[in-house]
């Protein structure tokens, strides 16, 4: 069957991540109320992208953009490819920190391409654009929650990925602590060993289930479910002061970890007033976004074309 693309541009609003969570590597993941704003239309050729706000002048403007080669990998496997697109992204989720800009991207152009044909959302469902969103991104753990917002359980099957969507209890309370400087995944993940202890692995497992019911029905017990003796240990010494951080913070009562692969810090509950985390970090206190991303037809207005992005700077 053909292909056939909509006319006019369609738009979609994805949210920031923090995945692991201390215990749950590679599996839970928290979408967080920061946000990417992106949109497109089919043009006659060429693809063309626009970035406002983080990465812009650094990320490219053509083919090579995630964005687009999630979308050009979407409608593959839809059936066709466009003339062309054109894509506006206006990006608040900070680059390399550890919360999930390369998987909102990549959520961004899964839905973006599914948006623009005719029937995509028949002939990708949801649960094929996860499957597609982790085969792009290597892992599911912040795909999850990016397309379906909330606490996430995500996990592999021979047929690909598959997660769940869980209700935050009220009480807790994000904020994120982003420094200066960048980090990457690949050599995050190049510090980890390739066997760990058998009773680290049994605490660490323990831990993540027990976060799971600290999440979704009592925080109190957030610290002693937040501990981690799988990968945070040993990405230390390349992030001393990610590190540094997330120790100051436990030893302050709060339930503190590594945001995905770094250096951001995730604190589940909020520091005390008399809590100071230094300087260089930028604060945000950011709430826990519930609906994942969210598609609608038009282009970007004016507040979704402003790339500030509130915080605190400590």
């Amino acid at each position: 069957m053909p292909t056939t693309f909509v006319s006019g541009p369609v738009k979609v609003r994805v949210p920031a991540t923090s995945a692991n969570l201390g215990p749950g590597f590679d599996a839970l993941g928290l979408a967080l109320g920061l946000y990417d704003d992106v949109a497109a239309e089919v043009v006659p050729d060429g693809v063309r992208v626009a970035v406002t706000g983080q990465g812009a002048g650094e990320l490219p403007d053509d083919d090579a953009h995630l964005v687009a080669r999630a979308m050009r990998a979407t409608f593959d496997a839809l059936g066709g490819q466009p003339s062309g697109f054109a894509v506006e992204c206006v990006n608040r989720i900070p680059q390399a920190r550890g919360l999930g800009s390369s998987s909102a991207a990549i959520v961004a152009g899964v839905q973006l391409a599914r948006a623009l044909v005719v029937d995509g959302n028949t002939r990708l469902d949801d649960a094929g654009a996860l499957r597609l969103a982790a085969e792009i991104e290597g892992h599911p753990d912040n795909v999850a929650p990016c397309l379906l917002g909330g606490f996430t359980i995500a996990w592999t099957e021979p047929a690909g990925a598959r997660a769940v969507s869980l209700a935050v209890d009220g009480r807790v309370r994000p904020t994120v602590f982003v420094p200066e400087e960048r980090g990457l995944t690949a050599v995050a993940r190049a510090a980890l060993p390739g066997a760990v202890p058998h009773a680290d692995a049994a605490l660490t497992a323990g831990r993540a289930a027990l976060l799971v019911h600290a999440l979704t029905a009592e925080p109190a017990l957030l610290l002693a479910a937040t501990v981690d003796r799988l990968h945070q240990d040993y990405r230390a010494e390349g992030m001393p002061g990610t590190a540094a951080l997330v120790g100051a913070l436990r030893a302050a009562g709060v339930a503190a970890v590594v945001s995905g692969a770094g250096p951001s810090v995730l604190a589940l509950s909020e520091p005390g007033a008399d809590f100071s985390v230094g300087t260089g970090w930028l604060s945000l206190g950011l709430g826990i976004d519930v609906h994942g991303a969210r598609v609608a037809r038009g282009r970007l207005g004016h507040a979704e074309r402003d790339p500030v992005a509130a915080g605190r700077k400590s």
